[in-house]
């Protein structure tokens, strides 16, 4: 389905997006993702029918930077090793968290704090270091 410069230019007007194929004019229509991003292809064969991969897709030359980042970002390789990077940082932001907790005095000293509870008390904690080092 090749639209004009014109069309192209409309679709990105919130109102004038379609969800539903049919509403598109036939139920043979493939909804693709946002027409702005498909710059116009010229067929292979000129039969008009279309069908053909190239006619479908544009090279990985005519993607935008973004629609690039986003097609690799939705390979299962990439979202693993995301997932393996984020329970990294989880951990080490956890750990941080317990070291720091060891370093602040609670009665009972065992006591469970959540995380808000440790910064705040560390707050007060330097706050009273810094006034014993005043005086």
């Amino acid at each position: 389905m090749m639209l004009s410069p014109d069309q192209a230019a409309d679709s990105d007007h919130p109102s004038s997006t379609h969800s539903d194929p049919e509403s598109l004019g036939g139920a043979d229509v493939k909804v693709l993702g946002s027409v702005s991003d498909l710059e116009p292809v010229e067929e292979a064969d000129g039969d008009g029918k279309g069908g053909s991969r190239a006619a479908l897709y544009p090279h990985p030359q005519q993607l935008s930077r973004e629609e690039k980042r986003r097609r690799r970002r939705a390979t299962a390789k990439y979202r693993s090793a995301h997932a393996t990077r984020e329970r990294i940082r989880v951990e080490a932001f956890n750990l941080a968290f317990a070291e720091l907790r060891k370093l602040l005095p609670t009665l009972p000293p065992d006591k469970k704090l959540s995380k808000i509870e440790i910064l705040r008390l560390a707050i007060c904690y330097i706050s009273y270091l810094n006034h014993v080092l005043d005086v």
